[in-house]
């Protein structure tokens, strides 16, 4: 799953999470990335100094065997983090799945977590290019938290899995596999025990918030024409 930030995409690793026959990866690349780049994250040493920081050996794991010997991973990868020459023919042995959401949402709700921000932060350019290279499918986060059994019964059945109810609810509280980051990031979905209903009417943004909104627009209007609807 593909996802750019503030993005479901953390629910959508619980709700696979709550199936028996699935194990999960949360954002295998963050910590190469950061380690590449020098970007300064909030938790930026925490984080490196918890996981793997060689994207080959992260390349390698994620078509190697399956923890717990299950027989499906899900994997939350963000696009941002594939920093040119990171490995990615691995991804051509996987479901590629690309989960989008509104430029606003995802604005205003990185900027009550983040004061500053970039094009490049939330990624809509890297997921647009990404997908134009890989392929797969796309879901925007608005369809699943307006319809979550429909959405996820559909997404399932795209992909080849059974739909199983159990991914709807799950407890409160972080999982074992989140990240280093879920301390800064996480409160929201640590508090959740299942998906939000609909957002509504989209956020009011400040000058500069609309004028970066106005730019991802077009990456994500593309993708969202291919959207999976019921």
């Amino acid at each position: 799953m593909w996802s750019g930030p503030r993005n479901l995409s953390t629910a959508m690793m619980y709700a696979f999470g709550q199936r028996a026959d699935c194990a999960v990866w949360d954002e295998p690349f963050y910590a190469p990335y950061l380690a590449a780049t020098g970007a300064d994250h909030p938790m930026r040493d925490a984080i490196l100094a918890a996981h793997e920081v060689d994207p080959a050996r992260v390349a390698a794991r994620c078509i190697g065997p399956v923890p717990g010997g299950r027989p499906h991973f899900y994997m939350k990868h963000m696009p941002h983090h594939m920093v040119d020459g990171f490995p990615l023919d691995w991804a051509s042995h996987c479901v590629n799945i690309h989960l989008i959401r509104h430029p606003a949402r995802v604005i205003a709700s990185y900027g009550a977590k983040r004061s500053e921000m970039t094009l490049e932060d939330i990624g809509f350019p890297q997921q647009s290019t990404l997908f134009q290279r890989i392929g797969g499918l796309v879901t925007d986060s608005a369809d699943i938290r307006d319809d979550p059994a429909g959405m996820l019964a559909l997404l399932c059945d795209r992909i080849g899995l059974a739909f199983d109810p159990a991914m709807l609810a799950w407890p409160a509280g972080g999982r074992p596999e989140d990240g280093a980051w879920a301390a800064h990031w996480y409160g929201a979905i640590h508090a959740s025990t299942g998906f939000a209903g609909p957002e509504g009417a989209l956020p009011e943004l400040d000058a500069a918030g609309q004028a970066l909104c106005d730019a991802a627009m077009p990456f994500y209007a593309d993708m969202a024409a291919q959207r999976l609807t019921r």
